[in-house]
């Protein structure tokens, strides 16, 4: 039988069923590759890295570390997870650089004010001299002022440590701290059994102080022992939530010995650099987004736990131009006794160098906030 083409209608079935046959073949192949291919791409399990803070839990600084460790894990598509825990899970603050050094901790989140007793250059990078700078401008230091050059110089070659580190998230200038009475001069602390880190150490020693160091987490405890007669810690937010206004009822603000700082982001280096090259500039790259929406996030929260601490009937108070002029005087001693050391001073001469232009800079092109600020809100 043939149709109207003059072909059999047979042949036009078998041709048919050909087709058929091809393209069921052509399916089944696909989908057994599809099969195949598929475990090929889920079976590379996640890079799991244990990450520490150097806070506690309950801190905000804690929180900011937790901040940075959501922006990788979002960030690598769960390529990575970093799994944030606080201090003492692992190691107890202090011991957060070694640990990360050694590989008992991938990586950590602290201030290199903490390492000051490894080398009191290294603390430059966290309590930096008060050249009218801020937090901000010792970030454009850092990275544009050969700051991060100078940094990885001292901790890998100076110091031999096993990291890579990142500084990051400005703080402003912190408290003179938490006191039973105020302060109205530089002898007030004299003989005080008073805490601080860093330099600041140094400098409180220039006013006679007794100075301690200890973790953000023993503060109060010892404040409330009697252990110290004053302490300052860092910020509105971190000093209503760790108990201060329970202990202390004079709370003086602005101060020279930490006029500005920025946080650090530790990893084993040994680790890092087994890391795809992607995944090393997102570590990077998160540092530097989190470093911005760290500083909004504490604008608006330490703002309101100011408030919140005053509603508490603390005492919120200047800090004397009399002190903050013992200070100044107290750093220049510091500074030149320091610069003995020769990684110190070239440390600190490049940070001279900077703050006098960049801040030179702003007082020149910008107008007086506070100028304005009165016009529009100082009361009558």
């Amino acid at each position: 039988m043939t149709d109207t083409s003059g072909k059999s209608t047979d042949a036009r079935q078998d041709v048919r069923t050909s087709r058929r046959r091809f393209i069921a073949t052509a399916a089944a192949a696909a989908a057994a590759g599809a099969t195949v291919a598929a475990p090929a791409v889920h079976a590379q399990a996640p890079i799991k890295l244990k990450f520490q803070s150097t806070w506690p839990n309950k801190d905000i600084f804690h929180e900011f570390a937790g901040d940075y460790v959501k922006r990788v894990n979002a960030m690598t598509g769960g390529r990575v997870e970093l799994e944030i825990l606080p201090a003492g899970s692992v190691v107890p603050a202090f011991q957060m650089l070694d640990a990360v050094s050694s590989g008992i901790l991938d990586g950590g989140h602290g201030v290199a004010a903490y390492w000051y007793g490894k080398s009191k250059a290294f603390s430059l990078f966290g309590t930096a001299p008060a050249f009218g700078w801020d937090a901000d401008e010792l970030l454009g230091w850092v990275r544009f002022g050969g700051g991060q050059q100078l940094y990885d110089d001292l901790v890998q070659n100076t110091l031999k440590l096993n990291v890579v580190g990142m500084l990051t998230g400005p703080m402003p200038s912190q408290p003179l701290g938490w006191f039973k009475k105020e302060i109205t001069s530089a002898d007030d602390m004299k003989g005080m059994k008073y805490r601080t880190v860093g330099l600041g150490a140094d400098l409180f020693k220039e006013f006679g102080a007794a100075v301690t160091i200890v973790p953000g987490g023993e503060i109060v405890p010892a404040i409330d022992r009697g252990l110290l007669d004053g302490a300052e810690f860092n910020n509105p937010s971190s000093d209503l939530i760790l108990g201060f206004p329970d202990v202390a009822k004079v709370y003086m603000l602005g101060s020279y010995h930490q006029a500005l700082e920025c946080f650090e982001i530790l990893f084993n280096k040994t680790k890092f650099d087994s890391l795809p090259a992607d995944v090393q500039e997102i570590l990077k790259g998160a540092s530097d987004a989190t470093s911005s929406t760290m500083m909004w996030k504490a604008q608006d929260r330490y703002s309101k736990d100011l408030a919140a601490i005053k509603a508490r009937g603390v005492k919120v108070l200047p800090t004397p131009k009399a002190v903050l002029e013992a200070q100044l005087n107290a750093w220049d001693v510091v500074i030149a006794n320091l610069s003995a050391d020769p990684v110190f001073k070239k440390v600190v001469d490049s940070q001279k160098e900077w703050a006098k232009r960049i801040v030179g800079f702003r007082l020149e092109y910008e107008p007086d906030s506070k100028f304005a600020y009165d016009h529009f809100f100082k009361p009558a």
